[in-house]
Order: C-alpha cells, then sequence, then structure tokens
C-alpha cells in the first residue's frame, strides 16, 4: 500500500513539474481538452540564438504561439553552437517529447543525432533553415523563406540600379554565419544573378556572423583595405546596420557614397531604409510561429504534410518602407 501511494505521488509531482515548463499558460491550456493534460502535444525546440532582431522576434513568435495553440514547449538557446543544438535534441529525445523543431546552425552534420530521434520515432520539423542530409526521411517538413530567391532578389535590384552604367561596380558581402543555410544559399542567389554582367566584381566577401557588432568591425576593415566600394550586400539587417556606423566613421554617406542592400526588415532596418541610410531589403520574415505550430499538430497526428513549406515575403524600396513602418510587427 506504502509503495502504491508513493508512485500515486510521484506521479503527481511528475505533472505539477511538467504543467510549470511550459511558456505561460500552461496550466489553462493543459486543462482546454476533454482528455485533461493527456493530450497535451510537447515539443523541443532548439534556437539558434540570440544573434540579432530577426532571431528575437523569431523565437518571440514560437513562444507566443505556442501558448495561443496549447503546446508545452520546452524551448533551447544553442548560443550558434552545433554541439549546443545536438545536446539539446538528445535530451528533447531523453525526456519523450512529441516533436522537435529546431533552426539548425549550420548546414552539415545532423545525420546521427535525427537517425536517433527517427529512431526513438519522434517527428523532427527543420523551421527556418535547412539541412544538407541526402536522407529525407529525417525530418517531416522543412518551413522557411527560399534563401537562394532572396539572393537573387537582391542581385535583381543591383542589376537594375546600374543598369545604364558601364562603369565597374565594386560590391563588397557581409555574409552571415560559415556554414549556415541562409549565408551559403543568399550568397549563391545573389552570384547567379549578377555573375551574368561582368562589371559586377565581389571584392571583398567575409563572414559578419550576422551580428551587428561583427558587421562592423569587418566593414571597417573592407574600408581601410579597398578605398573604392560603391555597394554593400548584407545577408542581414543588423550586419548593414553595424556596417552603416563604420562607414558613417569613415566619413561616408550610407546610401549615397555605398550604396547598402540587406536581407530582414526588422524594424530597425526600415528605419534606416526609410531614412536613406539602406537603398533595398529584401524581407526574410521571422513570424514563422503560428505555421510551426500548425505543422507540429499535424505531424504528431501522423497526418501527411508538405515537405516544403515556403513562407510568403515581399521586397522593400525606401518609399515602401515609410509607408510600412507605423504597422510594422517586427
Amino acid at each position: 500500500m506504502f509503495k502504491r501511494m508513493s508512485a500515486l505521488l510521484l506521479v503527481g509531482a511528475t505533472v505539477m513539474t511538467m504543467a510549470g515548463c511550459g511558456s505561460g499558460g500552461t496550466t489553462s491550456a493543459s486543462q482546454a481538452g476533454p482528455g485533461g493534460g493527456d493530450d497535451k502535444i510537447t515539443m523541443g525546440f532548439s534556437q539558434v540564438g540570440a544573434e540579432s532582431g530577426w532571431r528575437t522576434a523569431n523565437t518571440k513568435s514560437v513562444q507566443e504561439s505556442a501558448e495561443s495553440a496549447g503546446i508545452d514547449l520546452k524551448f533551447s538557446d544553442a548560443q550558434q553552437k552545433q554541439e549546443n543544438q545536438i545536446k539539446a535534441i538528445r535530451s528533447f529525445i531523453q525526456q519523450k517529447v512529441d516533436v522537435i523543431a529546431f533552426s539548425p546552425v549550420v548546414e552539415s552534420g545532423w545525420d546521427t543525432v535525427l537517425k536517433e530521434a527517427k529512431n526513438a520515432k519522434i517527428p523532427v520539423i527543420l523551421t527556418d533553415r535547412a539541412v544538407d542530409s541526402q536522407d529525407t526521411s529525417l525530418y517531416k517538413t522543412f518551413l522557411g523563406s527560399d534563401f537562394v530567391e532572396e539572393g537573387k532578389k537582391a542581385g535583381q535590384w543591383l542589376v537594375e540600379e546600374y543598369k545604364d552604367s558601364t562603369d565597374t561596380v565594386n560590391i563588397v558581402e557581409l555574409q552571415g554565419t560559415t556554414g549556415s543555410a541562409p549565408a551559403n544559399d543568399r550568397k549563391a542567389g545573389f552570384a547567379e544573378v549578377i555573375g551574368a554582367d561582368p562589371k559586377f566584381k565581389v571584392i571583398a566577401s567575409q563572414t559578419g556572423d550576422f551580428t551587428r557588432a561583427k558587421g562592423k568591425e569587418v566593414m571597417e576593415a573592407f574600408l581601410k583595405s579597398n578605398p573604392d566600394i560603391d555597394v554593400l550586400y548584407a545577408h542581414n539587417d543588423d550586419m548593414g546596420l553595424g556596417a552603416i556606423e563604420a562607414i558613417e566613421g569613415a566619413g561616408k554617406v550610407p546610401g549615397k557614397d555605398i550604396k547598402i542592400i540587406t536581407v530582414d526588415a526588422v524594424k530597425d532596418g526600415m528605419q534606416a531604409l526609410a531614412d536613406g541610410k539602406i537603398n533595398y531589403i529584401v524581407e526574410c520574415s521571422p513570424l514563422l510561429g503560428p505555421q510551426l505550430m500548425d505543422l507540429a499538430q499535424k505531424v504528431v497526428k501522423g497526418e501527411q504534410v508538405p515537405a516544403r513549406v515556403v513562407t510568403e515575403e515581399t521586397t522593400f524600396t525606401q518609399e515602401q518602407a515609410k509607408e510600412a513602418l507605423p504597422t510594422r510587427q517586427y
């Protein structure tokens, strides 16, 4: 009898602990369905980090959407390190979550841990970034932007901007985190478009790790070693904003002396665009939370989902940024 009561107390304590691990509203969400907490989905989510305004908005979207959907979210910040994400995924497997979602720091090196999740019969959803695994059975779907298309859009604006010029156009490129899908794809898409015209020359290209501080640091180095820069292409707004500080520090006028193209369209970037310091922004929406929770509910139920879900996005000129800023959510 004593053992039986102890077991019941342990179960009760475990349920209370799980209820306290959610991102808010866990208790009421658990009580919402007819089955009490039994039908509540638990999601393990591994985020890249908090390297930019975009990432902060993405995290907020995931957390708020999980709460709204009544999903118990176990959140892990990888601090931009792949080893931290692998540890987090293994922890989620040990905790026997219902579904795992993560935004991979880099594209390569995931097969082993994803096979572990598959063997544990835990479905995996890739969000925001892809992996380069040849075995697509290791994950159910990939939700995110078409990064190659974003790079192409950036290149298309540049080609149109200089269509009447016969002079060489010197470009410097601030790449995202080395080995990451957005860095690889945004570079490839941009290069594909501008490569058709020999007047466009990328004279320097280096990672800025998607951060404002690194963007400033690398741009300062670019300016010292390459005094004749016409265009900056930054793989995200934060690096572009850091570069603006470096350009102004060098006595040049961003948006005029050096034209600037960035990707993301977060509020700070849009403000710089409206102010004329950035010339063009390709949107990459961080608000993936609602779609992610919908996909999670479907894969847990065993429903078929598309292998690829592309988010709808646009582009912004300086005038369009002025119109969009008052209602911008991020």
